[in-house]
C-alpha cells in the first residue's frame, strides 16, 4: 500500500511539473520580424487604422455613384384636431383616418457642380374611416435637381483630398510594417545584449573566484601582496553582483520583447544571432528618388495643403451670397383608385431659390477667410519645410547606412582581439608576469568590444529596415517592397 502511495505521489509531482514547465522558442533576427509582423500588437494596430482609411475611401467612392432609396412613412390619426376652414375660420374636428405612403428614389450627386440629380416615383394612399373615403394621390414620375449656387462644393474638394489620403494610408500602412521590423531588430539586439551581459558576468564571476582561490594559496606564501588579494575579493564580489544585476535586467527585457511580439509570458526565448550583414552600398540619388514616390510623408504635406486650400473655399462660399436652386418637373394624378390614380397625368413644375446675405456680420465672415488664408500660408511653409527636412532625413540616413557595414566589420574584428588579448592576460597574471591592473584593464576592454558589437549589429538592422520603410524598396535584392493589403 505504501509502495502504491508513493508511485502516485511521483506521478501527480510529474503532473504539475510538467504543467509548470515553461516553453523555449528559438528564433532569428528574420523570425522575429515575421512573428512582429504577423501577431505583434503594433502590427494589429497598423492593419486596423489601414481598414479604416480603407472604409472610409469606400465611403467617399460611393458619394459618386448613384443611390437607390425606398421610403415609406404610414400613419394611423384617431384625434381631435384644429382645422383651418375654407372661410379662415377654425373648428375642432375628429379625425379617423389612416395614411400609407412609398416612395422610390434614385439621387445621383454631381461633383463638379456640387449639385444633386434625383428621379423620384411615389405613391400615398388616404382612407377617411368616417366618411368611407379612400383617395389615392400618385407622382409617377418626377425629374429634380438642386443646387447651391454660390456655396462650398464639398463633393468637388472630396475628389481632390480623399484620393490623397487614400495612398497616404496605403503608404503608411507598407512604411509601418518596415518600422515594426526595425523596432524588432531594436528588441532583439536588446535581449540579445542583456543575454551576453548574464553570460559575459557569469564567465567574469567564474574567472574572478578561480583567480581569487589561486590568490588564497599564493598569498599563504608571500608570493603576492595584500593589497593584491583585496583587490581579487573585490573583484570576485563585483562580479557577484554583476550576475544578479543582469538576471534581474534580463527577466525585465524579456518580458518586454515578448509583450511586444504578442507572446505568453511563460515562453522563454533564445536569440541566434546573425553571422554577418549584406555587403552593398545604396545610391543616394536612387534612395531619394524612392522615397519621394513611395514614402507617406509627400503625401502627408500634399494633403495638408489641399485641407487647407478647402478651408478657405469654405471661408470664403460662408462670408458672401448664398443661393439655393431646387426644381423639380413631372407627372401627378388623384384617384378615389389606382386606375383613376394613373389615367390622364398632369404636368407638375415647382421652382424655387433662396438667398441669403450678410449685411452687417461685424467682420466675422472677412475675418474667417483671413485667418483661411493665413493658415493656408502657414502650412504651405510647413510643407516646404517639412519636405526638405525629409530629403535631409533621407541624405543623412543612406550616408549613415553606408558606412555602418563598416563599423560592423571593425566591431567583430575588435571582439575577437580584445578577447585573446584577455586570454592572453590571464595567462601573463596566472604566470605572475602582469599585474591586477593589467587584467582589470583587459576585462574591461573584452567586455566593452562584447558590446559594441552587438549595438553595431543593432544600429545596422535598424538603419536596414528604417530606409526600407523609407523607400519601400528593397536594396540588398533590387526589387521593390510589395505588401499585401488587409482588405477582405
Amino acid at each position: 500500500m505504501k509502495k502504491i502511495l508513493c508511485i502516485l505521489s511521483v506521478l501527480a509531482v510529474g503532473k504539475v511539473a510538467g504543467a509548470t514547465q515553461t516553453d523555449t522558442l528559438v528564433l532569428s533576427l528574420p523570425e522575429a520580424i515575421q512573428l512582429a509582423q504577423s501577431q505583434s500588437p503594433s502590427a494589429q494596430s497598423a492593419r486596423n487604422t489601414f481598414l479604416a482609411a480603407y472604409w472610409n475611401y469606400r465611403y467617399f467612392r460611393a458619394n459618386y455613384l448613384p443611390s437607390l432609396t425606398l421610403t415609406s412613412s404610414p400613419f394611423i390619426n384617431k384625434e381631435v384636431n384644429r382645422i383651418t376652414q375654407s372661410d379662415g375660420t377654425a373648428s375642432f374636428v375628429r379625425q379617423d383616418q389612416f395614411s400609407a405612403d412609398l416612395s422610390l428614389r434614385i439621387n445621383q450627386n454631381i461633383s463638379w457642380t456640387g449639385g444633386s440629380l434625383f428621379l423620384k416615383s411615389s405613391l400615398n394612399r388616404l382612407e377617411e374611416f368616417q366618411k368611407d373615403v379612400t383617395a389615392y394621390s400618385s407622382k409617377p414620375l418626377v425629374l429634380g435637381y438642386e443646387q447651391s449656387l454660390f456655396g462650398y462644393n464639398a463633393l468637388k474638394w472630396d475628389r481632390r483630398i480623399e484620393p490623397i489620403r487614400y495612398r497616404e494610408a496605403k503608404k503608411q500602412y507598407a512604411e509601418t510594417l518596415e518600422i515594426i521590423s526595425a523596432t524588432t531588430c531594436t528588441h532583439f539586439f536588446k535581449l540579445a545584449a542583456a543575454q551576453t551581459e548574464l553570460e559575459m558576468a557569469r564567465q567574469n564571476f567564474a574567472s574572478a573566484d578561480t583567480l581569487y582561490s589561486m590568490a588564497q594559496g599564493r598569498y599563504k606564501i608571500g608570493t603576492i601582496t595584500e593589497n593584491e588579494m583585496l583587490q581579487l575579493e573585490i573583484n570576485r564580489l563585483n562580479e557577484e553582483t554583476n550576475v544578479m544585476d543582469a538576471e534581474i535586467n534580463l527577466r525585465e527585457v524579456e518580458q518586454s520583447v515578448r509583450s511586444f511580439l504578442g507572446l505568453e509570458q511563460t515562453v522563454a526565448l533564445h536569440l541566434v544571432m546573425p553571422d554577418s550583414v549584406p555587403q552593398f552600398e545604396v545610391p543616394l540619388s536612387e534612395a531619394m528618388e524612392l522615397a519621394l514616390q513611395n514614402s507617406p510623408d509627400p503625401e502627408y504635406y500634399r494633403r495638408i495643403v489641399k485641407e487647407s486650400e478647402s478651408n478657405l473655399s469654405n471661408a470664403k462660399a460662408n462670408s458672401g451670397l448664398r443661393a439655393d436652386l431646387y426644381m423639380q418637373f413631372g407627372l401627378s394624378q388623384t384617384g378615389r383608385d389606382l386606375r383613376s390614380a394613373y389615367s390622364h397625368l398632369v404636368h407638375q413644375e415647382y421652382a424655387s431659390i433662396s438667398l441669403s446675405l450678410p449685411i452687417l456680420d461685424w467682420g466675422r465672415g472677412r475675418g474667417k477667410v483671413r485667418v483661411a488664408k493665413s493658415q493656408l500660408a502657414l502650412t504651405q511653409t510647413q510643407a516646404e519645410q517639412g519636405m526638405n527636412d525629409f530629403s535631409q532625413n533621407v541624405e543623412k540616413l543612406v550616408l549613415q547606412f553606408n558606412m555602418q557595414a563598416r563599423k560592423v566589420h571593425i566591431a567583430a574584428l575588435t571582439d575577437k582581439r580584445a578577447e585573446k588579448r584577455h586570454a592572453v592576460a590571464r595567462k601573463l597574471y596566472v604566470m605572475g608576469r602582469s599585474s591586477i591592473l593589467d587584467l582589470n584593464a583587459a576585462i574591461s576592454e573584452k567586455n566593452a568590444a562584447r558590446r559594441s558589437r552587438i549595438s553595431t549589429l543593432s544600429t545596422y538592422w535598424s538603419l536596414y529596415y528604417t530606409l526600407r520603410s523609407m523607400t519601400a524598396y528593397d536594396f540588398e535584392h533590387d526589387t521593390p517592397l510589395t505588401e499585401q493589403l488587409p482588405i477582405h
